[in-house]
């Protein structure tokens, strides 16, 4: 990169660093050992996620220094800062899941906080587990300073009697486990082989599923999300977006440049032709939210009806990340999107080129499987679709990757349980039908509070054989290593008495998601003098963290956000 020397008479950090005014302000900078000149440089927040909570963060405080080195040889500041993560893995099947989807927002705050309190020209993110990386970039789109994103990376696959496995295997697991079909002796060697690295969830559950939307929108460097957390080129990635992040204050490149309508809609096409996770559909809308545009449930379920799923990767596949970025990474994913017309090339991205000048290179790899041509698909319509009916007026979302045209629909009785522990009581127990439908509800946004997943419950099921004998939905949400006809986001949520609060046991529910249908077979006069005998339901939540969540959130169709967002801005930070 030239050499550039930067006016910071329009940049946030002019407050805190020019004139005889901050003379108290410099003082503390040079407590920690900086120079005039670093002082007069841009300065650059580098937030980091790391925690010793998971392997999917503990390798990103090295990561961060890499990108301070980047910074500095780029004539900047860098200022490293971390914020907090819950990691899902250990927080599903409990209480503590009712903090993971609230941590996203305190993360897409804190890192605001910081950023504003000491007034930083730029920002570099980077995160790991599945919340942390929707609320890095909604941090970014918030403060719209130039920032690059930064995914720490996937963990490698574990082996398992000569197969490879990840945590999926481990809690599917504990399913056969429960009706004798795995030993104490296997699920012991199981835990202990299946995540052998640092890094995140390897199959294109909710991690990767995000770190593939980060490149597809445009706010991470082509390759960078793909490469596993072991790899050593991780740290060029870094340095390189260390440098890179330099370049965008120079041309006043901000997210909001990049994060567009069309540069959601590249989002929401590789969510769906990656089998991803159906929490895009509810990480999305909130990022859009943060730029004060409209992209909620129903726009990106829009997007994944028309998109094909070309990509094999597990929970409904083969391989995992790590094959993926062997065969060609992200950008061979996008490439056969875009050749096929199915991504906007027009888009701008972090490397000040758009997308179409960035994959202007890739060529098509015969020699894999991973990844099929746009025009071949695995199956021609998306891996994730939508859903929408009288148990559903705001919508609900079911990831289908994986599933056979006949197990795309699905009529049966109504089960229902009102949080997820007693769901999950039965299922253990075979306390259930085939052809049953269970229902989870109170497990919504203001219900949970807080959106539980429900994995521990769907993954016992499959490990029971019993994955395609019944179907699941919720207000709650899934991980992305859910498979089988489970629908989760339905809308309104119980809390607020949505039709699914109404549900009784017996009831006929229908799913169909080659329709997109959710509905019970009950008459509108029937739900009616069922809601007006409907209370709410209390919540043991009556204070603290999650208690002032559930006061501002909204609902999954718009992303469950806890704020008016963009459109409701009458300053930015970026031009304090």
């Amino acid at each position: 990169m030239d050499v550039r020397v930067f006016d910071k008479s329009k940049l946030p950090s002019r407050h805190v660093s020019v004139g005889p005014a901050r003379a108290p302000h410099r003082s503390y900078y040079y407590a920690m050992g900086m120079t005039a000149r670093q002082i007069a440089q841009p300065f650059v927040g580098v937030a980091s996620c790391w925690n010793e909570a998971a392997p999917c963060n503990i390798s990103l405080m090295r990561q961060a220094q890499a990108v301070k080195k980047g910074v500095a040889s780029a004539n900047g500041t860098p200022r490293e800062f971390c914020t907090i993560s819950v990691t899902d893995g250990i927080a599903m099947g409990h209480q503590g899941m009712k903090s993971s989807l609230a941590s996203r927002e305190c993360i897409a705050d804190s890192v605001e906080l910081t950023m504003r309190g000491h007034c930083y020209d730029a920002l570099v993110g980077l995160a790991g587990c599945d919340k942390s990386l929707p609320g890095m970039m909604m941090a970014m789109v918030r403060l719209n300073v130039p920032s690059i994103f930064i995914y720490g990376g996937s963990i490698m696959p574990g082996v398992f009697k000569g197969k490879p496995v990840t945590v999926q295997d481990v809690f599917e697991a504990v399913g056969k486990h429960s009706v004798g079909a795995m030993s104490d002796e296997d699920l012991k060697e199981l835990e202990e082989v299946a995540c052998p690295s640092s890094g995140s969830c390897g199959a294109q559950f909710t991690a990767n599923t995000m770190a593939t939307v980060a490149e597809a929108i445009g706010l991470a460097l082509p390759y960078s999300c793909g490469a596993p957390a072991p790899y050593d080129m991780r740290d060029s990635f870094c340095y390189t977006a260390g440098e890179m992040v330099m370049e965008l204050i120079a041309r006043n490149i901000r997210p909001r440049d990049i994060v567009t309508r069309k540069a959601l809609e590249n989002a929401a096409t590789v969510v769906a032709a990656s089998g991803g996770s159906t929490n895009g559909a509810l990480h999305l809308p909130a990022i859009a939210h943060e730029c004060g545009i409209d992209f909620d449930l129903f726009a990106v379920a829009e997007i994944f009806k028309k998109t094909p799923y070309i990509a094999d990767l597990k929970p409904g596949g083969k391989y995992v990340a790590k094959d993926m970025f062997e065969v060609g990474g992200i950008p061979l994913l996008m490439k056969t999107l875009l050749d096929h017309g199915y991504l906007h090339g027009d888009c701008m991205t972090v490397t000040g080129r758009t997308i179409a000048e960035n994959l202007a290179s890739v060529k098509w790899n015969d020699e894999q499987d991973v990844v099929r041509a746009a025009n071949k698909p695995l199956s021609p319509n998306g891996g994730v679709v939508g859903l929408q009916g009288n148990l559903a007026p705001e919508g609900a979302i079911v990831k289908i990757a994986g599933m056979t045209t006949e197990q795309l629909t699905f009529t049966g009785p109504a089960r229902c349980f009102d949080r997820e522990e007693d769901a999950f009581a039965a299922v253990t127990n075979r306390d259930y039908k085939v052809g049953d439908v269970l229902v989870i509800r109170y497990e919504g946004p203001k219900g949970g509070p807080g959106m539980r997943e429900m994995l521990a419950t769907t993954a016992a099921l499959y490990g029971q054989g019993m994955g395609d004998k019944v179907a699941l939905i919720t207000d709650g949400r899934f991980s992305g290593a859910t498979r089988g006809f489970c629908v989760g986001h339905v809308g309104p949520e119980a809390a607020v008495g949505g039709p699914i609060a109404l549900i009784r046991d017996g009831d006929i529910i229908e799913l169909d998601a080659v329709t997109g249908k959710l509905a019970c077979r009950l008459s509108d006069a029937e739900l009616e003098s069922r809601r007006k005998a409907w209370t709410p339901r209390k919540t043991d939540y009556a204070s603290g963290a999650l208690w002032k969540y559930a006061q501002t959130v909204g609902s999954a169709k718009g992303g469950a956000v806890t704020h008016p967002g963009g459109a409701a801005e009458t300053h930015c930070y970026a031009d304090i």
